[in-house]
């Protein structure tokens, strides 16, 4: 998968477990789980956080060498 590919997969990812989304957030509150529900979306979040920073470096690197 080609770096830009990645980072636009990332970014939408992200972009979809920030979206408040009721109907699994309305399943998880009648199953109880709840905080559970929020505490994976957190580290979700963060994780892709992380994978979308080290592509955005390796892109910048990548753009750099190719400068040189």
């Amino acid at each position: 998968m080609n770096n830009n590919a990645k980072i636009d997969a990332l970014q939408l990812m992200l972009t979809d477990l920030r979206t408040r989304n009721e109907p699994i957030r309305h399943k998880a509150a009648f199953r109880g789980c709840q905080p559970e529900f929020q505490s994976l979306v957190t580290k979700l979040i963060e994780q892709l956080e992380t994978e979308l920073l080290k592509e955005k470096q390796l892109l910048k690197e990548q753009m750099n060498s190719m400068k040189k």
